[in-house]
């Protein structure tokens, strides 16, 4: 894969596949990691754990994720995603929205305030959103029948949408299933339309989703945590 020309495809359809990100040994060690988590489909405050905030610091200087960060990126965020037989969920389409931050601040263009597992999240103005960049790191390897992710390219650069326009600029835009191996990783910019169907063959998927963000926030919010 070519970092050169990956990078400008990355800004105009919204995503990227990077292969073997993760080695096979490591793929195993941080699956011993998930049999410690919470019984829940997502886990988010996992940067509050050592080994996850060591492989955030990890992605950050790979050399194949470096180019896709801007400079002086924080880690600000991981969730874990394991869907199995007995949690086999779907997502509708959508954007990824909101923000982990440290207190409220009183803005009109901050909204949608929520409490998710004791952490303040707000929907940022949308010039923070485009800022950012999501790692999702593949444990398992998905494809199609094990829930991997559909996008619809380039839909992230159209702002922040209405939930009724989402299922319309899909059909004028048409949709893609991203299927990634073991190891490798989806890079994409939260704004991008994307949903997930149920598991057709639930034998296990497991993936790390890390979110990429500047330091300092405007507004007067601060990051929950950023590594």
């Amino acid at each position: 894969m070519a970092v050169s020309k990956s990078v400008p495809s990355f800004e105009s359809r919204g995503f990227a596949v990077v292969a073997q990100v993760l080695t096979d040994a490591e793929c195993s060690k941080v699956a011993e990691h998930f049999d410690a988590l919470p019984d829940e489909a997502g886990s988010r405050a996992l940067l509050e754990l050592s080994w996850c905030r060591n492989l955030a610091l990890s992605l950050r200087s790979n050399p194949k994720i470096a180019p896709y960060l801007p400079s002086g990126s924080a880690a600000v965020q991981c969730t874990a995603f394991f869907k199995t037989p007995e949690t086999n969920w779907l997502v509708s389409l959508h954007q990824d929205l909101s923000i982990p931050v440290q207190e409220r601040v009183q803005n009109p263009e901050c909204r949608g305030w929520s409490n998710k597992q004791g952490v303040l999240f707000v929907q940022p103005p949308v010039a923070v959103l485009e800022s950012l960049v999501a790692i999702r790191v593949h444990i398992d390897a998905c494809s199609a029948e094990n829930g991997a992710l559909r996008i619809v390219p380039g839909s992230h650069r159209l702002g922040r949408l209405a939930t009724d326009a989402h299922a319309k600029i899909r059909d004028a835009s048409g949709e893609r299933v991203v299927p990634v191996e073991r190891g490798g990783a989806l890079l994409m910019r939260p704004l991008l339309l994307h949903a997930s169907s149920k598991a057709v063959v639930p034998n296990g998927r497991r993936l790390l989703h890390f979110v990429f963000g500047p330091r300092t926030l405007p507004l007067g919010l601060r990051w929950h945590t950023a590594i």
